[in-house]
């Protein structure tokens, strides 16, 4: 068992922002188990590796021996949060929002405890609420408050609307910190406000407020934006081995070590050489969502296609060709249903011109082409991507 200081330490460690660090050392001290709040909202049915970053700072709490409370947001869902948004998000159904939250917890015990996790659903408390109690609700907090937020700030400034159950979102999230009494709760730093508002809210119903625990956000493999499925720079963690490995070779040697300390919360080896580090992280981040074998076999695959050029041999994705296509054609469908990136023909015609595009090892020069396809061959786009002909 660890001291309450040595606790501290652990559990401070890979954060983006602490409020209450000194209150969280209080907690500690007194022995008991804290009630540790993440609240989620199913928007999607899938996590990738961004959102594991705060699933891993929970878990730590877990092994820390405390109680994780995971709030899925099926009720704050359908209001939608604004965080980050430029514009209103598009309403979801509640029986969406349902399908979503079942493969949401699924993929989350790949990473949390599932003995040490209270799961409840927001819409428990919210469905109960009578009109008044809601607006009693809302009398907690001013519209001012609420303006102060810098998405809604910069909405009004461009003169763009801000629709009012918007304005509800951060006291609804709020409120679920007082009905599951959290000690702690975990977001990323772009939830910090909402995550304040539920201190006070705290506050004012007679409770200790919960300390604020902020984590960084996660590039994605462009190391530039935040990594989002729309953006085709994520890695899912239920995404196959061999793709798994292939994405996480493709990040450069700064974020390699951003994402070593995030995912893994373990340091680079400076004495190791880049290349192998990289091979190391993947291979540890494949193991942790299917198996250490899993991992020892996508790294043999990956060394198989770019390390010994030996495609033929490879494990790669399939792509089903039927009747007479061309070669562009062919390429931008590839990029698109097989590795869900968009490219055009204009781009495609280029990487042709370029000699990237190459069929059993033959570079494909003319964009007119029509190969005569056969079962087997290998279809190579560029130095990252090859599919399978089928």
């Amino acid at each position: 068992m660890k001291s309450p200081s040595e606790q501290l330490s652990l559990l401070v460690r890979g954060t983006a922002r602490v409020l209450g660090e000194d209150e969280l050392l209080k907690k500690l001290q007194r022995g008991t188990p804290l009630r540790v709040k993440l609240g989620v909202d199913p928007t999607s049915p899938d996590l990738h590796l961004g959102h594991s970053v705060v699933l891993e700072k929970l878990r730590q709490f877990q092994e820390l021996g405390h109680q994780a409370v995971l709030i899925i947001g099926d009720f704050t869902a359908q209001i939608g949060d604004p965080t980050g948004r430029s514009k209103t998000r598009p309403a979801l159904s509640h029986e969406e929002i349902l399908l979503n939250a079942r493969t949401y917890t699924e993929q989350a015990f790949r990473i949390l405890d599932h003995d040490r996790t209270e799961v409840v659903f927001n819409s428990e408390w919210f469905q109960k609420m009578t009109f008044s109690e809601v607006i009693q609700l809302n009398s907690r907090v001013t519209l001012q408050q609420m303006l102060q937020r810098e998405d809604f700030k910069n909405r009004v400034a461009r003169d763009q609307e801000v629709r009012l159950h918007e304005i509800l979102y951060p006291i609804v999230q709020g409120w679920d910190s007082v009905v599951v009494r959290s000690d702690v709760e975990l977001g990323g730093t772009d939830q910090l406000f909402n995550i304040l508002v539920g201190r006070a809210l705290q506050k004012t119903e007679g409770q200790e407020p919960q300390v604020v625990m902020c984590l960084p956000i996660l590039e994605g493999l462009d190391g530039v934006q935040k990594m989002s499925k729309s953006l085709g720079n994520y890695v899912g963690i239920t995404e196959e081995p061999e793709e798994m490995f292939g994405k996480l070779m493709s990040i450069s040697d700064e974020l390699m070590a951003r994402y070593a300390l995030l995912l893994l919360g373990r340091e680079i080896n400076p004495e190791t050489h880049p290349m192998e580090s990289k091979k190391q992280l993947a291979a540890a981040l494949v193991a942790r969502y299917h198996s250490a074998d899993s991992a020892a076999a996508a790294r043999a695959n990956w060394e198989l296609r770019f390390s010994k050029k030996d495609l033929d041999s490879a494990v790669l994705p399939e792509f089903p060709v039927t009747g007479r296509r061309d070669i562009v054609g062919a390429v931008v469908e590839v990029f698109q249903t097989v590795f869900n990136t968009s490219k055009s023909a204009s781009d495609v015609r280029r990487l042709i011109q370029q000699g990237s595009v190459q069929l059993d090892g033959e570079k494909i020069l003319d964009p007119r082409n029509e190969p005569d396809w056969k079962s087997g061959q290998v279809l190579k786009l560029d130095k990252k991507h090859s599919v399978r002909i089928s």
